[in-house]
């Protein structure tokens, strides 16, 4: 199992961190994607994946929240850092109109100049879009035949959305959403139209808790090892088995982040 998105260098896992790592290990967790939101955050994730190069890899950009801190200093510091080896996309960027704690123009010319970077260092992109679909796709458009990829995290959209994102032959990361009884309904009517070689698995922890769980963790945070909660829901949906289900997200995060096998 592989959770293509996790907040490791969250403060919620400052305390117990290595704990938190050796749960999902021991849970058959063989890699974690760390997710980079900010140039100092990207900076962190890499640094905390390097400490283990045969299970921790990461993310580094700047997510649409940020967008304001974008300039060219940052788009500098993104180059020097997607170089590292453990650094295996750009992202998380995209779009959150839902929220808008950057300005709508500072998001749409992050997320261009961050499609832009990853077109020219071969590198996919790890997505983010929320109440801004309409923008999102004829930007993601003029980019995607210059990815060699580009997974929509937590995917919680409509058919449509998930129709769109395909038809661009996007990956798609299904999140504990899918085990939320009041609102991950559409997500579980709609994870069984995802082609299984698009489909990708994550935890978005410690946020997205699996509403699953046979008991709540303390203070409600999520972690990696909840992994296998959100796997067994979407086997439940697309009435598959757990294991089968396990075994292909993996070898399509493999394939998506070019990881080592294990």
């Amino acid at each position: 199992m592989i959770d293509i998105g996790v907040n490791l260098t969250s403060g919620r896992f400052s305390k117990d961190r290595e704990q938190v790592l050796e749960s999902a290990w021991a849970q058959g967790i063989n890699a974690l994607i760390i997710t980079g939101t900010s140039v100092e955050g990207s900076r962190d994730a890499a640094a905390l994946a390097a400490s283990d190069s045969r299970r921790l890899f990461a993310t580094a950009g700047v997510h649409p929240h940020e967008a304001k801190t974008w300039d060219e200093a940052a788009a500098q510091q993104l180059r020097t850092l997607v170089q590292q080896p453990q650094v295996v996309a750009i992202g998380e960027c995209g779009l959150d109109f839902n929220r808008d704690f950057s300005p709508r123009p500072d998001q749409l010319a992050c997320f261009e100049a961050q499609l832009a970077l990853a077109a020219e260092m071969g590198k996919p992109v790890f997505l983010h879009q929320r109440d801004a679909h309409e923008e999102f796709m004829p930007i993601l458009r003029r980019y995607r035949d210059q990815l060699p990829g580009a997974v929509v995290h937590c995917f919680t959209g409509t058919g449509e959305e998930l129709e769109d994102y395909l038809s661009l032959d996007c990956h798609v990361g299904v999140t504990g959403w899918v085990c939320d009884e009041k609102r991950g309904g559409e997500l579980r009517e709609l994870v069984s139209r995802i082609p299984a070689d698009r489909l990708l698995v994550e935890t978005d922890a410690p946020y997205l808790t699996p509403h699953n769980l046979p008991k709540k963790p303390k203070g409600n945070r999520n972690e990696p090892a909840f992994l296998t909660y959100v796997i067994e829901k979407i086997a439940q949906c697309r009435n598959e088995s757990f294991e089968a289900l396990a075994e292909t997200t993996a070898y399509n995060a493999e394939k998506f982040f070019q990881l080592p096998r294990n």
